[in-house]
């Protein structure tokens, strides 16, 4: 059976699958380092993977963070393929890791977006908290959602 859909990563392959997807997109698209792109909450964070026909298309992770005192959910790595994007798989992304946190009872989402993905939050619900920032040297912003 080929996988089509977002997957929770539950093995060593599907995150491999998660991490050739972002490499793609921030390393090698992007020019992040690889440095930053890796860190040291890839054991720990909940990681997802979108298959189209088989293929690794999207990847996103998630971990718990804490903001203001509060047990939130911070949204990262957050990645679709060039050859993907415009076929809603950002979004497919998006819902099923917010399905999955609020399953872990979280009530608040938060994440850094890319400036040129800040539409793409907003039409989910995200709102800008603060000023443009720059993360590896690309433009950002801090974004949350309450559930």
């Amino acid at each position: 059976m080929t996988r089509d859909g977002v997957f929770v990563a539950d093995g060593a392959a599907m995150r491999d699958d998660a991490f050739e997807v972002r490499r793609a997109v921030f390393v090698d698209e992007q020019g992040v380092p690889e440095s930053l792109e890796w860190d040291e909450y890839e054991e720990t964070a909940t990681h997802f993977v979108a298959y189209d026909e088989g293929r690794p298309v999207g990847a996103a992770r998630f971990r718990e963070y804490e903001l203001d005192g509060n047990r939130v959910c911070k949204v990262e790595r957050v990645a679709v393929l060039e050859s993907a994007r415009g076929e809603d798989w950002g979004r497919k992304l998006m819902e099923s890791l917010e399905s999955v946190a609020d399953e872990e009872r979280f009530d608040r989402f938060y994440l850094h977006a890319q400036t040129s993905a800040r539409d793409f939050y907003e039409k989910l619900g995200y709102e800008q908290v603060g000023e443009e920032f720059l993360e590896a040297d690309i433009p950002h912003v801090k974004m949350t959602k309450s559930l």
